[in-house]
């Protein structure tokens, strides 16, 4: 008698050997904004989050000035009509059992300076949108602070302009957190400079701005890579970011040293995932060499691991119980290895994944130990569902 297959979580996914993927194609019915030069300053085409009951949420960023959401059921296939919501730049989703939440830029007003020195750029504000699970707006708000009596070129602004400006979304299961770029601006005599830094600012499930939870105005800068994960055992919010402040991987507010560089640019950080036990793992890039690092709390990195992975632009995620899984481009695809999130040992062989990288976009964990990453698709109004399935 052959054995019955073994499948997991709600959407009854298989669960194999080894790693297997499977690539599926959304068609959106929209033109999807394309990868472009995939910089830190250019705008983030799309992002997926895992919801209760197996399926997804995935956003994407239009042609027509908008931030289109959709519902994805176990097939990774679109379920119901997309809403979409204004905005210039998305930067992240993440999901629970009534909605959701959105991280997006929107238009703001510089007023009027007078600048230092360099060309004026928009100035732009960032902003959380909460919808439910029909896809529509319950609250929004602000995390950075422009209003109408302070414009992004007034003393004391902290705002979204042409500067690295990415963020990531973390949840505790109740709040919100928001960690990104951000624009600084200093008054200097008779006129102001503008400086790069990153802010985290958490919401609550209401949609009200809260004080502590590890939030800040700046942190890191000036800041690229910025990353955030929820630890339940730790019950923090813990986040690192690639800084010139002594060319590192930090943690910030105050900063900590995760890991040395070197600032010839070409550091930068990858994602952060929680170690099986206690501690965090993160991936980050220097000479084009990936690295793993290992850390606890306060202090800098007790392992850190030389992968044989060749990218600047390195992905993490947790995999299931106790594993990792690390991506990166290779060629027209992805490349993909799956260590112990305790010891960091890699596990089994490389496999690739067939979908087209992008810098700066995420995977994400699911509860039935998949994780699935969206990518371009094969025309302008497809998205590529990248689904690694449990092992």
């Amino acid at each position: 008698m052959s054995a019955v297959p073994k499948t997991a979580g709600p959407c009854a996914r298989p669960v194999g050997a080894a790693p297997t993927t499977k690539i599926t194609q959304v068609k959106v019915g929209s033109a999807v904004k394309g990868y472009g030069g995939e910089g830190d300053t250019e705008a983030l085409p799309m992002a997926i989050a895992a919801a209760p009951g197996g399926g997804s949420w995935l956003a994407w960023l239009g042609t027509d000035g908008k931030v289109h959401l959709g519902r994805l059921g176990c097939d990774d296939k679109l379920t119901g009509t997309p809403t979409s919501f204004t905005g210039i730049d998305l930067q992240d989703v993440q999901a629970d059992a009534t909605g959701g939440v959105l991280l997006l830029t929107r238009k703001g007003d510089c007023h009027t300076g007078p600048l230092c020195g360099g060309e004026s750029s928009p100035c732009n504000q960032m902003v959380m949108v909460r919808f439910d699970n029909s896809g529509k707006t319950v609250w929004e708000r602000q995390v950075t602070n422009l209003t109408s009596a302070r414009g992004g070129y007034d003393d004391g602004a902290r705002f979204v302009w042409w500067y690295q400006h990415h963020g990531r979304l973390a949840t505790d299961g109740t709040n919100f957190a928001a960690y990104f770029g951000v624009a600084i601006t200093l008054r200097n005599g008779s006129c102001v400079d503008i400086h790069e830094g990153d802010r985290m600012q958490v919401v609550s499930r209401s949609g009200a701005l809260l004080s502590g939870h590890n939030s800040f105005e700046v942190g890191c800068s000036h800041a690229w890579t910025s990353r955030i994960v929820w630890d339940p055992r730790a019950k923090k919010f813990a986040m690192v970011c690639a800084t010139d402040n002594d060319c590192r991987i930090a943690q910030p507010n105050p900063y900590r040293t995760v890991a040395a560089g070197t600032c010839d640019g070409s550091l930068f950080g990858g994602d952060l995932v929680l170690a099986k036990s206690s501690g965090y793992w993160t991936a980050w890039s220097q000479g084009g060499t990936v690295r793993l690092s290992h850390f606890n709390g306060s202090s800098a990195a007790d392992q850190t691991i030389k992968t044989s992975a060749s990218s600047q632009h390195p992905h993490l995620v947790t995999y299931g119980s106790g594993r990792m899984l690390l991506a990166w481009q290779s060629g027209s695809s992805m490349k993909a290895q799956v260590y112990h999130s305790g010891t960091g040992a890699a596990i089994g062989k490389q496999f690739t994944i067939a979908a087209k990288d992008h810098n700066y976009q995420a995977f994400k964990p699911y509860a039935d130990g998949s994780t699935a990453y969206p990518a371009a698709g094969s025309t302008s109004s497809s998205i590529k569902i990248a689904r690694v399935l449990p092992s």
